[in-house]
């Protein structure tokens, strides 16, 4: 997966934002406003830092060798992941999907009501 077509399909969850509030090497993915994906573009090789589940977090570090904690985030929350090439294409599309779900459910009732009235469609909830 080529970093524009990463940036095009993280650009294409609904209501996701792209800024550079870090500085133009980093872009910072929002929705409404709560930052679910960091794409280090000018690093060798591209980062992406990714929320993820805290009961999973772990697990996925054991699993693939390119997934760190991430720096200036909670790491219990939070993973750094190196695109080399070694994680296969579905698994991080799956890790950026589970990250923008996540803090989609984190977010208000009426901020996710909100995100609705835009025209954008809610991710499944992991609330129960």
């Amino acid at each position: 997966m080529t970093l524009d077509e990463l940036k095009r399909y993280v650009r294409s969850k609904p209501g996701a934002t792209e800024s550079t509030p870090f500085g133009p090497e980093h872009l910072v993915y929002k929705v409404m406003g709560k930052i679910f994906a960091v794409v280090g573009w000018d690093e060798d090789p591209v980062t992406m830092s990714l929320k993820c589940d805290p009961e999973e977090v772990e697990v996925v570090r054991k699993v693939f060798r390119a997934v760190t904690p991430a720096p200036y985030f909670d790491k219990r929350y939070w993973n750094l992941v190196a695109l080399d090439g070694s994680i296969p294409e579905p698994e991080l599309l799956a890790m950026v999907d589970d990250s923008y779900d996540l803090v989609v459910d984190g977010l208000t009732r009426a901020r996710r009501e909100e995100l609705r009235r835009l025209g954008c469609t809610a991710p499944r909830s992991r609330k129960a």
